[in-house]
């Protein structure tokens, strides 16, 4: 490989949220211990550095000396179009396309947007969450579509269920999140199309979260919503180079709304956002220049991936899992123990001193049990993590 995906950079003493801030963690119940032995795998930001083209804008950018106002010029959007057309075969418009800064506040502007105090959101759980916390703060109902399993064991949507509740006229929007976090799933094209086709016929407005469109499997395809719907003007859609280029400090996320009416409302709300220089910088060199750091880091990403697999299988059998199509993130179930959601996390959180996120916080109702780790590091960092978490349940393997 051209780069190196092995390399163990030490974060501590920059800010990092998962590496200096412990006693944060601690108060917000992401973890009991906190020390210099401790591997944070908990949260969706890689421990690899970013590509070379990225570090070069920056030094170009600091080196101009003055960081006024900025608007993002021409290339900025010229680099986004460019991007989704050639990897995805999406056509996106200038016009359509609104800087946000951060991913999770475009998802708060649009429910404030498009719904009002006390309607219904629906999302499909376990999912990713910020999306309950976004509604549950902005006053609005959380409205659940519990993902169902498959006879493979990947989650696919409920889709008559999902059908009863867009029907009702006081469910007014549906956040999905493809590819799935927690999972790792991949939604079907026909299943996409179902979706999209329901909340046009109930008028409900369809955000999708896309932001892990481009970390997918090798041997696997992702298509945008957009591009597989008949329509889109009910569609908003979210894109960001923050998870795909390991940028998350820089918020740059990319509202894509093809309704003129739609995004003229969405851009009301949301006023004018002005990145920093060094944000529109990142993204014109990521997805102008990135695309081969990109297609290594998805190689070595497999690698880490199919390690763990075969790691659990002769070390863990008990953990159940199925083998995550996209993202980095990789779902476990630990239920087979027979033990407490509360034994589990003692036994990985203290005991082998690994700061994973327990399924309860991605499913309140059926998350206990289940515990998502980030393999965005290092494969050594996540072999000595396996190794930890193997030893502390070896008296129940």
């Amino acid at each position: 490989m051209k780069y190196n995906f092995d390399e163990v950079i030490d974060r501590r003493g920059t800010g990092s949220v998962k590496w200096d801030f412990g006693d944060m963690l601690k108060k917000m119940g992401l973890a009991e211990r906190f020390d210099q032995d401790t591997l944070p795998l908990f949260t969706a930001d890689m421990d690899f550095a970013v590509p070379p083209c990225i570090v070069e804008a920056m030094h170009k950018t600091a080196d101009q000396r003055i960081y006024g106002y900025t608007m993002a010029p021409d290339e900025y959007y010229d680099a986004i179009i460019s991007w989704f057309d050639r990897r995805h075969g999406w056509t996106i418009k200038k016009e359509e396309i609104l800087y946000c800064p951060g991913t999770v506040k475009a998802i708060a502007m649009a429910i404030n947007t498009f719904t009002e105090k006390g309607n219904g959101v629906i999302i499909q759980r376990p999912v990713y969450t910020p999306f309950t916390t976004s509604i549950e703060e902005n006053e609005r109902t959380v409205v659940n579509n519990q993902m169902l399993v498959d006879e493979s064991g990947y989650y696919i949507p409920n889709l008559v269920e999902f059908e009863e509740l867009a029907k009702d006229e006081n469910n007014k929007m549906f956040i999905l999140c493809n590819p799935h976090n927690p999972s790792g799933r991949i939604f079907k094209d026909e299943d996409l199309k179902e979706l999209s086709r329901i909340c046009a016929e109930n008028g409900v407005i369809l955000v999708a979260d896309e932001i892990h469109g481009d970390l997918i499997r090798r041997d696997q395809t992702f298509k945008p919503i957009a591009t597989l719907a008949e329509s889109t003007d009910h569609i908003i859609s979210l894109t960001a180079i923050n998870k795909t280029f390991n940028v998350a400090g820089l918020h740059v996320t990319n509202v894509i709304i093809t309704n003129k009416k739609l995004r003229k409302m969405y851009q009301k709300v949301l006023g004018m956002q002005m990145p920093t220089p060094f944000t529109y910088n990142a993204l014109i060199a990521a997805y102008n220049e990135g695309e081969e750091w990109l297609e290594e880091l998805k190689e070595y990403l497999d690698g880490t991936i199919e390690w763990v697999m075969t790691f659990l299988k002769e070390n863990m059998p008990k953990v159940k899992f199925v083998r995550p199509e996209g993202t980095y993130i990789f779902w476990m179930d630990f239920r087979e123990y027979g033990i407490s959601h509360e034994e589990i996390r003692k036994r990985i959180y203290i005991d082998a001193n690994v700061i994973l996120e327990g399924g309860k916080m991605f499913d309140p109702d059926k998350g206990a049990g289940f515990e998502r780790i980030c393999l965005s590091s290092p494969r050594p960092m996540i072999k000595e993590a396996f190794e930890r978490i193997a030893k502390a349940f070896s008296d129940l393997n």
